[in-house]
């Protein structure tokens, strides 16, 4: 669950009275926008995206304005603007009107759950308007929050300096984000990002505005629901392969996935929320989709799902990856038998392809359902690896990770020469 901009980041950072510059949606009359960019001089136009989508500046999909027919042909070309975005196309439902703030800086701030201090952190540079990733080490800090305590003021102060922040900007800085932390800690946040806050100045007075805004929310803490979104904002446009999968949808077993990157060589098959997080992560834009098939999953439905991934993925596919830890209620034997199946009837129907197969698994039946993959893999004369609970998930990740790199690189060829060569010495 994501979104992105003012149009309802502003409702958000409002609860914690953190300044947010003034904005109109699509909606606003000529005359309402007119009066707008008297009072503003300039707006800044955006095209308004369900869920969480990003780079819309670098698309060229953000305007700067000064006179209504700018405004209005901003908005015509915007309003159903298509974004490819990650992996995806994206088409707009909207747009919006920002105030431009005109500042001496730009800041970035935010606060994530870090998977390196396996704790909240918030990361803050004075050098924001870019994409953090593009920044020198130099020019931001990340720092570890305590969640018993938050963030105080000292943490923000010391961070500043470290990043070479003017002096000036430091107080009021300090003032406002430690806010942030209460609306984190409050609504379910999972990640707030503003990017950038620009410093208004009133005579002496410096104030911190939030001029954009992502945020994502855990959709297990009802903490969310307290702020009276509409649910339809955290609704993404979703591909044919996850309406085909999510249909699957019962009473026993979990059915969803968010396609990734259908460019990706890695099919992964994931059991369970740790392994879907881990996988996700060290995969990175090799996997093709994210998933979690726990819960015990009864055999049609596993076949069904196997089914429809390996129509969708096989032909691009260079690894097939089945990854989870060491299940409680989940029967390894008819998950396995499900997915293997499934493979072995859509290669009859597609034909045969090099596919190497990463299994790395524990639970009830392993065993068994190891030795029903092994038999169905050597019928089909497909590689593969197979580790037990006794390894760990990381190191079936990485493992998976390389061998995929080499499995494109030349590890498929060589493989198909080889059986093609076996095929021939046995005629």
């Amino acid at each position: 669950m994501q979104l992105t901009g003012l149009r309802y980041g502003a409702k958000l950072l409002n609860l914690v009275e953190f300044p947010v510059a003034d904005f109109l949606d699509g909606a606003a009359t000529n005359d309402e926008l007119q009066q707008f960019l008297e009072k503003h001089g300039k707006a800044v136009v955006k095209p308004v995206f369900s869920g969480g989508v990003g780079k819309k500046g670098k698309a060229g999909l953000i305007r700067i304005v000064d006179n209504l027919h700018d405004a209005l042909q901003a908005k015509r070309d915007l309003y159903f603007a298509s974004h490819k975005y990650g992996s995806k196309s994206v088409t707009a439902s909207g747009v919006t009107f920002e105030a431009f703030v005109p500042s001496a800086i730009e800041v970035y701030f935010s606060i994530s759950a870090s998977t390196i201090h396996r704790s909240p952190v918030f990361t803050i540079s004075p050098w924001g308007g870019v994409d953090i990733e593009a920044l020198p080490a130099e020019k931001k800090q990340v720092v570890e929050i305590n969640p018993f305590i938050g963030i105080n003021s000292f943490e923000i102060t010391n961070a500043l300096t470290d990043t070479g922040c003017p002096e000036e900007f430091i107080s009021p800085l300090v003032q406002h984000l430690p806010k942030l932390w209460d609306l984190y800690d409050d609504y379910g946040l999972t990640t707030i990002e503003i990017n950038p806050i620009r410093m208004v100045r009133d005579g002496n007075r410096l104030t911190p505005v939030a001029c954009d805004l992502k945020a994502a929310f855990d959709q297990d803490n009802p903490g969310w629901k307290r702020i009276d979104f509409p649910e339809a904002i955290f609704q993404s446009e979703i591909t044919p392969f996850e309406a085909s999968i999510n249909k699957l949808r019962t009473y026993q077993g979990q059915s969803d996935v968010l396609e990734l990157n259908p460019e990706g060589s890695i099919i992964p098959f994931m059991f369970g929320g740790g392994a879907n997080s881990a996988a996700t992560e060290a995969l990175g834009t090799s996997a093709i989709f994210s998933s979690d098939f726990g819960g015990n999953p009864p055999y049609d439905k596993m076949y069904d799902i196997g089914r429809i991934v390996f129509e969708h993925w096989y032909e691009k596919a260079s690894v097939l990856l089945i990854i989870g830890g060491k299940a409680n209620n989940t029967d390894i034997y008819v998950t396995f038998k499900g997915v293997f199946d499934a493979l072995r009837d859509h290669v009859q129907k597609a034909g045969w392809k090099p596919l190497y197969v990463v299994i790395g698994r524990g639970g009830p039946n392993l065993v068994k359902g190891m030795f029903y993959a092994k038999d169905i893999l050597d019928t089909l004369r497909l590689p593969y690896k197979m580790f037990g609970h006794d390894t760990s998930m990381i190191l079936v990740l990485e493992y998976a990770k390389k061998l995929d790199g080499w499995w494109g690189r030349e590890g498929a060829r060589l493989y198909r020469e080889q059986r093609d060569a076996e095929t021939a010495a046995v005629k």
